[in-house]
């Protein structure tokens, strides 16, 4: 009975994905944008493979790097001298171990930066350029590795071999049947090696330890222990180098390997892949891309909204409107309620409106300072509507970023709204037009009333030049102009209150309008300018790791 094998051809070939290029460029992304965000342990893998990765795409892609690894006693190196066909690594014989990687070439142009590459040293160096005429052309472009033990109890060794199995463009695992189930290859190892079939070899080696039932059996439970640790298409060869069984089957699955000129381009994209899905669970891209990207401009509004309730700006506009209409009181309005007003206390004294710039400075600087806390809530508002959804490292670096110059907001806004002092010298034109006005009407008036007591209490009395005065017949129209005068200057007067109120208004929303820009200036520099770099960083690194997944 023959035991079972599964064929150069049987592993699977992996699913298309996308081009490596892009993938590198997305995981180069992904380290640029992680730090902070993404587990230390797995920033330091990304950057090791884009530093392998880069490496190995420098160096001849004529040439694919196969490793042979394993454990102490698992005829590693005996394997190895029959593949290449010549005794080029030592074999223990006591105790068989290997110290230091040995590399055998097929062809050497180009090989030597390679080699170099993989710290192999140059007396561990041999070639096999003489085998071609031995009928070993199909292995033309290979450097075969004996890596030292990785079971050994020497550091330095141990480093060794699992630096070259990760460089390797194709690992061919020499398990042997005493220990083909070892905890710690498979712990250390092979859990590792989902996705990797296409660039990974099983090798049964010292078959003829077994009979051919016990050899099946072997074959049959070695698949399936790694199917169950995710290998889902294992390459199992069964070998011998003492009888040199499946020595042609190995050397048929290497040479398959080389002649594609693949490997080295299906280990890094199985091992990018495999990254990715370390990195997505630990951050899952879900809906991570509909989280916004930017502060949206209903966003900023609440935010302005939110800040100059803060600083009391509604407040300071109220202020300005009472001052406002309290000062046009000098200006505007029938004069003979201002004279009357005049016998009462001074109604600008009584509230204090004698320097009222200082005042309305006052109210913006003690509300800012007095509701620090409000600024705190609006800010805190902001982020948490931007940050809903994301992953919790994100949502804290949201909020991080909309903190981050806290504890200088307050005093930023009050030192920019200090100085935007309202007007209250400024006195309009038509003030001054319609006192002169209102003083015109009094004259007239004044000049009636003197007109009617000359005509009744100086009758006949009066020049000749001035007899118009006296002629009693014109009384009646003097009293209807006098009662047309007081009708005209109390509709001036009510007109020009109207006007005033209409002024004030529109004072406040200047004011208003002015502290809301500056207030937004503030909050775009101090607050959405942080949040906004947060998201773009958050946008692009899922946008990133959505580029790198298959």
């Amino acid at each position: 009975m023959t035991a079972p094998m599964t064929t150069p051809t049987a592993a699977a070939a992996p699913p298309a994905r996308p081009g490596l290029a892009p993938r590198l460029s997305a995981l180069t992304r992904i380290v640029e944008l992680g730090p902070g965000r993404l587990d230390n342990k797995l920033l330091t893998e990304a950057g090791t493979l884009l530093q392998r990765a880069g490496d190995r795409l420098k160096l001849s892609s004529e040439h694919t790097v196969v490793a042979l690894a394993g454990g102490t006693g698992s005829g590693k190196s005996s394997l190895f001298n029959a593949v290449s066909g010549l005794e080029l690594s030592p074999t223990g014989v006591r105790r068989p171990t290997t110290g230091r990687t040995h590399a055998c070439v097929w062809g050497l142009d180009g090989a030597a930066p390679l080699l170099d590459w993989l710290k192999v040293e140059g007396r561990h160096r041999f070639s096999r350029a003489s085998a071609l005429d031995k009928g070993d052309g199909q292995l033309h472009g290979l450097i075969l590795l004996d890596l030292p033990d990785h079971d050994s109890i020497r550091a330095l060794t141990d480093t060794e071999a699992d630096r070259l199995i990760g460089q390797a463009d194709l690992v061919v695992w020499v398990l042997d049947p005493q220990k083909y189930a070892d905890a710690s290859t498979h712990r250390r190892y092979v859990t590792e090696l989902a996705g990797h079939e296409a660039v990974t070899v099983f090798a049964l080696n010292q078959a003829d330890r077994l009979t051919a039932e016990e050899l099946a059996e072997l074959v049959i439970d070695l698949n399936d222990l790694l199917r169950r640790e995710g290998v889902e298409h294992p390459t199992v060869v069964p070998t011998s180098a003492i009888t040199g069984r499946g020595i042609e089957s190995l050397k048929s699955v290497i040479a398959g390997a080389v002649s594609r000129r693949r490997a080295a381009i299906q280990k890094l994209d199985a091992d990018l892949h495999r990254l990715e899905q370390r990195v997505a669970k630990a951050m899952p891209v879900g809906d991570a891309l509909n989280a916004p990207s930017t502060v949206d401009e209903a966003r900023r509004m609440g935010l302005t909204d939110a800040l100059c309730d803060a600083v009391g700006v509604p407040a300071v506009g109220e202020a300005m409107e009472n001052v406002y209409a309290e000062r046009s009181n000098q200006w505007v309005g029938w004069p003979y309620p201002r004279w009357i007003a005049k016998l009462r206390p001074d109604p600008l004294k009584t509230l204090r409106l004698d320097d009222v710039g200082d005042e309305i400075r006052g109210i913006s600087t003690t509300t800012v300072s007095a509701q620090s806390a409000e600024v705190a809530n609006a800010v805190q508002s902001l982020a948490d509507g931007l940050s809903t959804g994301m992953h919790p490292v994100w949502r804290t670096a949201v909020h991080q970023a909309a903190r981050s110059r806290m504890s200088q907001l307050p005093k930023a806004l009050t030192d920019e709204l200090s100085d935007l002092a309202p007007r209250l010298d400024h006195v309009p034109g038509w003030w001054r037009l319609l006192k002169i006005w209102q003083y015109v009407l009094v004259a007239a008036f004044v000049a009636g009333l003197a007109w009617l007591a000359v005509g009744v209490f100086m009758p006949g009395q009066v020049p000749d030049a001035l007899r118009v005065l006296g002629d009693t017949a014109a009384l009646p129209w003097v009293g209807l102009m006098l009662v047309a005068v007081l009708g005209l200057g109390a509709l001036s007067g009510i007109a020009s209150r109207n006007f005033v109120e209409l002024g004030a208004s529109k004072e406040r929303e200047r004011l208003e309008r002015e502290m809301r820009r500056r207030v937004a200036s503030v909050a775009g520099t101090m607050v959405v300018e942080p949040v906004e770099r947060e998201l773009a960083r958050h946008h692009g690194f899922y946008t990133a790791l959505r580029d790198l997944s298959p």
